[in-house]
């Protein structure tokens, strides 16, 4: 198993993404710290989990709260252990995609705060845990809306800061055997993008699902599987060259920059 002996604090586990790899770093042997906001949407996981042979707990805890952050670490390591892997996946964006001159100070702000803020925190009070254990991989869910624009302001700038976040953790990091990596995903069906297409049609908005579906080379979306082996990939010591990385998993739609998203789609 790839993750055999590891403890892992995965944030946004309650679905999409973060419970995909919860599940996924379980079977690979590793215990499980599955955190999410409302911890009756991540109880479940946690149950499969148990039911499956393995071992995790439930968190419920706001990260962008430093408070919340400090109780996951201690708990993680009260209860597992010392943490080998962090996987900060934990976000949010803007209903609807506001446009930057619609959205409000509030959704921007909330934007900033879990998406970059909570990844900072993480970083900061996991981070010396996974030193007192001999270092460790954390990965930082981005996006591709790091690079491109795919969504609203807020949610693209923060997803932008966690890039550059992870460069800076890589290089502080990295004396200290811990290695950082951004995983940035593209369109990947989860429930906040299904949300999102179901509260832009009840407002009778146009939803951009027909160009999402298309957006990169292989003309769907991804599922969170998906990605939650390319965390498992840098979670584990397969990657362990790699740090201060941006991974795009995203059917090659950054390599298409330039190209009309319009034309490519008819």
């Amino acid at each position: 198993m790839r993750l055999a002996g590891k403890i892992a604090i995965i944030t946004g586990a309650a679905g999409g993404m973060g419970e995909a790899s919860a599940l996924l770093f379980a079977r690979e042997g590793a215990k499980v710290a599955a955190v999410d906001l409302d911890e009756a949407r991540v109880a479940p996981v946690v149950d499969a989990i148990r039911a499956a042979g393995g071992t995790a707990i439930v968190i419920g805890a706001d990260i962008s709260r430093t408070a919340d952050v400090q109780r996951i670490a201690d708990r993680t390591v009260a209860e597992l252990g010392l943490p080998n892997v962090l996987f900060n996946n934990a976000g949010v964006d803007t209903e609807n995609k506001q446009s930057i001159l619609d959205i409000s100070e509030e959704a921007f702000d909330r934007c900033v705060e879990v998406n970059l803020k909570g990844v900072w925190l993480m970083i900061k009070h996991v981070a010396p845990r996974m030193i007192e254990a001999g270092g460790g991989s954390i990965i930082n869910t981005a996006s591709i809306g790091a690079f491109t624009v795919c969504s609203s302001a807020g949610y693209c700038a923060s997803k932008a800061g966690v890039v550059m976040l992870s460069k800076v953790a890589a290089v502080e990091l990295g004396p200290h055997g811990i290695r950082v990596n951004a995983l940035c995903p593209g369109a990947t069906e989860t429930p906040m993008a299904r949300h999102q297409r179901e509260e832009m049609q009840k407002q009778g908005l146009p939803t951009s699902n027909a160009l999402i579906d298309r957006m990169g080379v292989l003309g769907r979306m991804a599922q969170p599987e998906e990605m939650a082996m390319m965390a498992l990939f840098l979670a584990s010591d397969e990657s362990s060259f790699a740090t201060g990385a941006s991974f795009n998993n995203d059917a090659g739609w950054s390599a298409m920059s330039g190209i009309s998203v319009q034309a490519f789609a008819k």
